[in-house]
């Protein structure tokens, strides 16, 4: 009876649905998400390692594009425009975001002995 039971209806991965918030994505983010849904279903059916790297390449896909699409719509808000400012500001003269506490303090650094000479 229980062979019988998983066949028909599947077995479920015992998690709860969260109750996403889904109504700001686009059509991009809706069609990665759902090539991330296959993804996920073919390691499922068949866990080899090809089929794991591939799912794990779509979840870093769809976690870029919900943070660019988040990102877009903050700096459509008024606040966006400081914050646009404070991203600037934390990037190095090539673009490379300034992660170690010590990179930010020579920037600072530099900026404050910049602002002093003019």
């Amino acid at each position: 009876m229980r062979e019988a039971a998983r066949k028909v209806p599947g077995v479920t991965s015992g998690n709860r649905m969260e109750d996403k918030e889904t109504w700001w994505w686009n059509e991009q983010v809706q069609e990665t998400i759902r090539r991330k849904r296959l993804a996920k279903q073919n390691w499922d059916r068949q866990s080899d390692e090809k089929r794991k790297q591939e799912y794990k390449e779509m979840r870093q896909q769809v976690k870029r594009e919900k943070a660019y699409e988040e990102l877009y719509e903050k700096l459509d808000t008024k606040e966006g425009e400081k914050y646009l400012y404070r991203l600037a500001r934390k990037r190095d003269q090539d673009g490379n975001v300034l992660t170690s506490e010590e990179t930010m303090l020579r920037r600072w650094r530099f900026l404050e002995c910049a602002g002093n000479d003019f």
